[in-house]
């Protein structure tokens, strides 16, 4: 089993694969730990449901409620720790990680919420960066309660839309390296900019 292969990882679960699914969501949704397979176990999920014995509409109800959870932690870690958790040195909890999450918090407001889920690795840290920043809870729980319900919904339906087509029924792992790849594509293209972006002032100065 590897964290990263989500077909691989839902049979792992077996009888308690609806667990797993919520176990994974809400850990990738702000318990600070972004790299586990959080678009394509539910798109993989929603495909291999007939054999999981699982239905689509589990999969979507666990998915909202483990998001919804995930980020309500992150948000409280945000606005208790906020910046003491992070350090410039560190593996995973990287003041960088943060800087891009509240930059893009910055950007979008409350719609970061919805927007963020989207995007691996700002999906959790943007929790954390609106609870730093804070955000009334009130307002943050709507958007939250919205940004995951869109974003399990839309990964439940492209899978259960796919599914009905054998070459993505028979190439899962091909499909979840595609769904990895394109989501994490913002990610490397504003790290890109950023890059040019200080190169560019490094230069002018």
């Amino acid at each position: 089993m590897h964290l990263l292969d989500a077909a691989s990882l839902l049979h792992a679960f077996g009888p308690w694969v609806l667990l797993g699914i919520g176990v994974v969501v809400f850990i990738e949704s702000g318990v600070l730990f972004p790299f586990l397979p959080g678009d394509s176990l539910i798109v993989t999920a929603a495909i291999l449901s007939g054999g999981l014995g699982i239905t689509a509409w589990q999969i979507v109800v666990v998915g909202v409620v483990a998001a919804f959870l995930g980020d309500q932690v992150g948000f409280w870690i945000g606005r208790g720790a906020g910046r003491r958790l992070f350090r410039d040195d560190a593996r995973v909890l990287k003041t960088s990680r943060l800087h891009e999450a509240e930059s893009f918090f910055a950007r979008y407001g409350a719609l970061s919420l919805v927007l963020g889920r989207f995007v691996p690795v700002v999906r959790t840290y943007v929790p954390l960066a609106a609870g730093t920043a804070d955000v009334r809870w009130r307002r943050f729980t709507l958007w939250n309660a919205l940004g995951g319900t869109v974003w399990v919904v839309l990964m439940t339906l492209v899978g259960v839309l796919l599914g009905g087509i054998p070459f993505v029924a028979h190439n899962i792992d091909v499909l979840a390296l595609v769904i990895v790849v394109f989501s994490v594509l913002p990610v490397v293209i504003g790290a890109v900019r950023a890059r040019r972006g200080r190169r560019s002032r490094s230069t002018t100065s």
